[in-house]
């Protein structure tokens, strides 16, 4: 009997392709099925809830399967973090309802983009921040990012060869200070419905010029306004960038867990609150 079976992991993007299969590249995904393969025989394809670029990160990924292993759900986390490289690392195994889709029954998604203006770089974190080597206004950026809020065109910040509606619903982008590893950072949080390929990565961008006074608040109004991504700023780098969490449905709660996490936290809330 076939069980929808559904995964929660992170991974460090530096040394991926992408999160997606790529011909002849080191894709997430390629070792995710490879792993699973080798736990249960099965060449099934995972799906993904979101893409993420070459470089990129995620904290909380999901993705599923449906399979007829009878394995548990904890037999079935601790295995793939044994065979799964160190970049990889399995949070939960959730068993879910037929029907669900780790992509098309997502609701929400949530990327958080980290700024380094500290002194001195960071070697610890390097590739793992964008270091900045000059000061910003983050008044302006936010300014900026409060325009974002609501159902808005975001054709101007489409990557090359995206197809199909470019309109979506922006619910948090907010800018903070926070710390990590005892160093001062400054962390981006975007969340939306769903995000246009590379739109992440071209907000910030842009949102750059705007801090270093190279851009007002009305040339970026006007830049979203033209739908056009040439009037919009450069694509920032990927190594700052990190999926945070996918938000579902409550009523797509997990059929069951295994006893080291609930899952709840992706499942509790959507739409305009932060998971």
């Amino acid at each position: 009997m076939s069980r929808t079976l559904a995964l929660c992991f992170e991974y460090v993007g530096t040394a991926f392709c992408g999160s997606q299969w790529q011909p002849g590249g080191r894709a997430v995904q390629t070792e995710l099925e490879t792993a699973w393969q080798r736990l249960t025989s099965d060449s099934g394809r995972w799906i993904f809830a979101g893409r993420t670029d070459a470089g990129v990160h995620a904290l909380a990924q999901v993705a599923h399967i449906v399979s007829a292993t009878d394995r548990s759900l904890d037999t079935i986390a601790k295995a793939m973090n044994a065979i799964t490289p160190a970049d990889i690392s399995v949070h939960e195994a959730w068993e879910m309802p037929t029907g669900f889709h780790a992509r098309f029954s997502a609701r929400q998604r949530t990327y958080r983009y980290v700024f380094d203006s500290a002194p001195a770089p960071s070697a610890t974190l390097n590739g793992r921040v964008l270091r900045l080597d000059h000061q910003l206004d983050w008044a302006a950026m936010q300014a900026a990012l409060d325009t974002l809020i609501g159902i808005h065109d975001f054709a101007a910040f489409a990557g090359a060869g995206h197809e199909g509606s470019t309109i979506r619903n922006c619910y948090l982008a907010q800018l903070r200070p926070a710390e990590w590893l005892g160093r001062p950072v400054t962390v981006l949080h975007l969340q939306a419905n769903a995000f246009l390929k590379h739109m992440v990565r071209n907000i910030v961008g842009t949102l750059l010029m705007v801090g270093a006074g190279k851009l007002s608040l009305e040339a970026w109004l006007a830049i979203i306004a033209s739908r056009d991504r040439r009037n919009a700023g450069p694509t920032a780098p990927p190594q700052g960038l990190y999926l945070e969490s996918i938000g579902y449905d409550p009523a797509l709660q997990p059929l069951a867990t295994s006893s080291r996490w609930d899952g709840t936290t992706y499942f509790r809330t959507y739409q305009g609150e932060t998971v």
